[in-house]
């Protein structure tokens, strides 16, 4: 006789075979053979959000000031303009810009992200023309309509390819990371990329607005590369007056809603596309390896009375009574089918079922309709119906054993 376990004693950890259960190493191995590709791919998105966030500059408080040698300052190019003749006056609020322009003024708008919605509304009024840098989507919609973000370009140097003079005088520019634009019926569009054009420029309300993606032929470091210093004294001195915006940060309360996109930095949305697709990808490849199901040796052996006992438990919180009645009746069925000589296939035959309760009824004290009742009754009515139910069916199981 093999001797039992005593009541409440853990049960050994053995497979499925009667063999020794895997160890923590094993189990552990399995686990990371199966998800290796994926931490991989986490891994080199992550690497690539770290090189984004490095290749993208950070923007100091004092980028783009025309008061500032900093090397993002603009103080350098606003130098050369008043050499050359141009008369430069430094706006820091919209108010100002619109004080000081004429129609013979190039007003060059910098920092847009610290405009409101009534900085731009101000700003449609302004009588002159306008050069916008760097320009948010919000801007370009109210100042320059018909101009649309294209992308970003990584490429540093481009030639003008187009018939802009202040271009073409200019020549080759370094922009380095740059936006990219296009346009409906541009008046130029020059430094064109496989996306966009780096730089375009139009015609709205009687004057000329020119978009430039790239901050870096305004500021002092790289002021000196390329034709950078060219194309930006050609564009802020196209006329005798330049005044130069760069707006005070609003005040608390002052700014406009932004939406969840200009909050958002570019290089997180490309990591956010980039781990979207990765999802995709694992997804795909995932689903390429479903196959049959293949059975596993299991860490520990479960005792079928917990087993049991859990499937009970679920039926009883959720009151399900009928698949609590058809487990039962499907379980009495399959181990009294072989009991009869019949195919085990029919114990789920319904259409074997006549066949069976008139098996049984030969075998036990049951009528046909009693027997029929039992093994495919409707639903108990209650919990006492279902232990009534479990009672019948083991009497019905024990007379056709004996028999």
């Amino acid at each position: 006789m093999t001797p039992t376990a005593p009541a409440g004693a853990p049960a050994a950890a053995q497979g499925p075979a009667g063999g020794d259960a895997p160890s923590a190493r094993e189990v552990a191995g399995r686990r990371w053979r199966s998800s290796r590709a994926i931490v991989a791919v986490l891994l080199a998105l992550a690497v690539i959000a770290v090189i984004l966030a490095a290749l993208r500059p950070s923007v100091s408080p004092d980028a783009l000031d025309p008061e500032s040698p900093g090397r993002d300052g603009s103080r350098a190019l606003a130098e050369i303009l008043k050499r050359n003749g141009a008369d430069l006056s430094v706006a820091r609020s919209t108010r100002d810009a619109l004080r000081a322009s004429t129609p013979r003024t190039v007003l060059v708008v910098t920092r847009t992200e610290r405009l409101t919605t009534d900085d731009i509304d101000r700003l449609r009024a302004t009588p002159g023309e306008l050069v916008l840098v760097v320009p948010g989507p919000d801007v370009l919609e109210a100042l320059a309509p018909g101009v649309e973000p294209a992308g970003v370009s990584f490429t540093r140097t481009a030639a003008p390819g187009c018939g802009l003079q202040a271009a073409t005088l200019a020549g080759t520019v370094d922009f380095g990371r740059s936006d990219t634009y296009t346009a409906t019926d541009p008046l130029a569009a020059c430094y064109r990329t496989d996306i966009g054009h780096r730089l375009v420029q139009v015609r709205h309300h009687g004057r000329t607005v020119t978009v430039l993606g790239s901050a870096r032929p305004f500021t002092n470091e790289h002021l000196e590369r390329e034709g950078d210093a060219a194309l930006a004294m050609n564009l802020a001195g196209a006329e005798p007056s330049v005044v130069w915006l760069i707006p005070d940060p609003p005040e608390p309360g002052a700014e406009r809603q932004k939406s969840l996109g200009d909050l958002l930095p570019f290089g997180v949305k490309l990591f956010v596309l980039e781990l979207l697709v990765a999802v995709l990808l694992v997804a795909l490849w995932r689903a390429r390896r479903l196959g049959p199901v293949v059975a596993e040796a299991l860490p520990v052996v479960v005792r079928s009375a917990e087993t049991v006992e859990g499937r009970a438990r679920l039926y009883r919180a959720s009151r399900a009574r009928d698949r609590a009645a058809d487990a039962l009746r499907a379980g009495a069925r399959e181990r009294i089918v072989p009991l009869l000589g019949l195919p085990r296939s029919s114990a789920q035959d319904f259409g074997a079922a006549r066949e069976i309760v008139a098996a049984v009824a030969q075998r036990t004290t049951f009528e046909d309709a009693q027997v029929g009742a039992v093994l495919y009754g409707p639903e108990p009515a209650d919990d006492a119906a279902l232990i009534a139910l479990t009672d019948v069916l083991d009497d019905l199981e024990r007379q056709v054993r004996q028999s």
